[in-house]
Parts: structure tokens; sequence; C-alpha cells
């Protein structure tokens, strides 16, 4: 954003006013706020604006006032020991950077957690936490499309940008036999309303769009911890040789983790598991060559299935004598729970590390401790 200098009469930029830039932007934070209950209120207005075509909208004008931020980044605060910052949107890439960056990183996470990642909507807060970081790193996918606004609207040319879906080799998240079909989290909410539900009848079909869950698979973890190796080093030459050596620390224990799995999955008769819950486990089930029933896929955001759906689950798991049916965090397990019930088999959590609870967070839960307890997991659902 440019403002005229009276002196001169030219453009400069508003960062060189740091008080003015900050008094501009929380002016215009408060009056989207002090707005936002007016335009959700309108119905006329929401007909032609869904929530997330207006927080798009919105979100250029208050980036206008942020898109200097590299340069006031270099002039403001700036020291020799200065940490880079870098920021995931959700724990996995989060962690991953912890290890490989150790006490170089400043580092962020934009999920809370707890909190439901399907349904992630960044605040201003953190679209300026995006926009002033040296390293940003996502998922990729229609759940981050909000991303793709922010970052057309900063100066990324000092920074470096990671993409977890870029690192690997994605498939298409799938509909099976038996699997609910609508309540995509993040579908839709730009489609007509008066769409008619049997419209959206694709059992047995694959969703157009690709899965996200990229890193439940080890192998995988392994291609995205490498790529963002290879990130700090350009953004950090100076500590270059601690990134490698944690690195390789780290992709050492992946391997052992992989390798486990491996085990598990090949000393076994059984190759069939069953969630009564969403299913964001298709990269891991392809890696390991386990075949899988589910409730709905992984992105779904519906949390209790019907009862054709329940029937199915419940007939597999008494045909095929499944003895575990599992559930993910942060799910409410109802529906796990009345499978259980109906069956006899036994309820398990299987951790996709999409997010963790606080109290596993602040315990020092990693990406490492939590597939370890899906070793476990795996190894009793699969005897």
């Amino acid at each position: 954003m440019m403002i005229t200098d009276l002196f001169s009469g030219t453009f400069v930029p508003v960062c060189r006013f740091p008080l003015l830039r900050h008094l501009l932007l929380n002016g215009l934070i408060r009056s989207f706020f002090t707005m936002l209950p007016y335009f959700l209120s309108e119905r006329s207005i929401m007909t032609f604006f869904s929530r997330k075509h207006l927080r798009l909208l919105l979100l250029p004008a208050l980036l206008l006032l942020t898109g200097c931020a590299g340069s006031a980044k270099e002039t403001a605060d700036s020291t020799e020991n200065e940490k880079l910052s870098a920021v995931a949107t959700i724990f996995p890439q989060y962690d991953f950077l912890r290890a490989i960056g150790g006490d170089h990183l400043d580092l962020h996470m934009l999920l809370s957690p707890g909190a439901e990642s399907h349904s992630f909507e960044p605040t201003p807060g953190d679209m300026i936490t995006v926009s002033e970081c040296d390293l940003f790193v996502y998922v990729g996918g229609d759940s981050d499309a909000w991303v793709e606004t922010i970052l057309d609207s900063v100066d990324t040319s000092n920074k470096e940008v990671v993409t977890l879906m870029d690192c690997v080799d994605t498939v298409a998240e799938e509909t099976i036999e038996g699997m609910e079909t609508h309540g995509h989290a993040h579908d839709h909410e730009d489609e007509d309303a008066d769409h008619d539900e049997d419209s959206h009848d694709h059992e047995d079909e694959s969703h157009g769009e690709q899965d996200e869950h990229v890193w439940t698979s080890p192998k995988n973890a392994m291609r995205i911890v490498q790529k963002l190796c290879d990130a700090l080093c350009s953004l950090d030459p100076e500590n270059a040789d601690d990134y490698q050596a944690n690195t390789a620390s780290y992709l050492a224990s992946l391997t052992s983790l992989d390798e486990e799995f491996s085990d598990v999955t090949t000393n076994t008769s059984r190759h069939t598991i069953v969630f009564g819950d969403r299913f964001p486990f298709r990269y891991f089930a392809d890696a390991y060559g386990l075949d899988y029933y589910a409730a709905f896929p992984g992105c779904s955001s519906e949390s209790e299935a019907s009862a054709k759906t329940l029937s199915f689950l419940i007939d597999k798991i008494n045909e095929e004598q499944i003895p575990v049916v599992f559930h993910t965090e942060l799910s409410n397990e109802k529906m796990t729970d009345c499978i259980c019930e109906a069956t006899g088999a036994k309820k398990l959590l299987l951790h996709s590390c999409h997010n963790v609870s606080k109290y596993d967070f602040e315990n020092g839960a990693t990406y490492l401790s939590l597939m370890e307890q899906n070793v476990a997991a795996l190894k009793e659902a699969l005897n």
C-alpha cells in the first residue's frame, strides 16, 4: 500500500511508517469484525456471497497492509542471531520441522491443539503470521484453498513455501463399498443449496479431489522431511550441517518405523481393517497392502452414519470375524461404540496425526510416538 510523501510528492510504501501501518491494520481488522455481523445477517447478500467468498474477498484488503512485511522485517529488530521463522498449518509438518530445525527455528502451528482440522479458518493474525514468515508449510488441496489467496497477495521472493502434496505421488480420495457418500468437509460450500441430494450418489466411485492425508504413510513422511531439510538449508546455509544431521537421524527413525509396520502387516493372515469413523489412511493402507472398510471418506464432515452403513459394517465384521474397530483422534466415537456393542469387537485408536489433543501436545506427543502407538494397535487388529 502506498501513501504520498508530503515533501517529494512521490509514493512510498506504508511499511516505511511502522506506526501508521499498525494503526491502519488494526483499524481495518476492527472494521472487518464490526461489519461482519451485518454481512452474516443479510440473507440477500449471503445469497451472492458465501462466508467463504466473503472471507476471500476481504483477504487481499487485509494483506495490502502486510504485503511489505518482508522489508519491514529486514529493518526492524534484526540481529545476527535471529532465528528463522517457520509456520506450519497442522501438526505433522510442525513436528517434522521441530525435529529438523531444533533451536534454530521460531516455529508456529496455525491449527490449535484439539481443534477440528477440516473446518479450520485462518484469523487475521494467522494471515499476518504467514505473510511475515521465512518458511511456510501447508498441505495443499481443497482444504487449504485460502492459502493461495494469501500467497498471491504477499511477496514470496524471500520466502520458502513447501506444499506436502507436491512432495509425494498423490492418489484420489475414494469412496468404497458401504461408505457414506455425502457431507464432505470442504466441498461444496459454494454449490447450489437446492442441489438434489440424490445426485451425490457416488457409491463405489472415487471423488475427483486428491487425498490430502499424505503424511500417514511413513514412506511419504521421509520424502516430506527431506524436502523440508532442503528448504531450511536454502534459507539458512550457516546451519545447514545441523539441519542435515538432524534430518539423517530422523530419517533413520522413520525407516525403523516403516520396518515395524511392514513386519506387522507381512507376518499375518489378516489384511483388513475397519473404521467406524472417517478414513484418512489411504496412503498408509496402500503402503502396507491393507484393505479397509469405513463409514466415511477421510475429509467427510459427517459424524453419524445411516442405518444402511452401520448394518454393512456390522455384517462385514461378523462375516470376517474382525477383532478390532478403529476410530480416529478427536472424534466423538459414538458410531464406533455402537458397532463394537453390536459385534463384540474391541475399540482402538489409530492416530492419523492430523491434530493432537491439548493434553498430548503439552505432554510432548510427536509423530513418531503416535505412530509407535499405531504399530501396537495395528498388530492387535490383524491378529
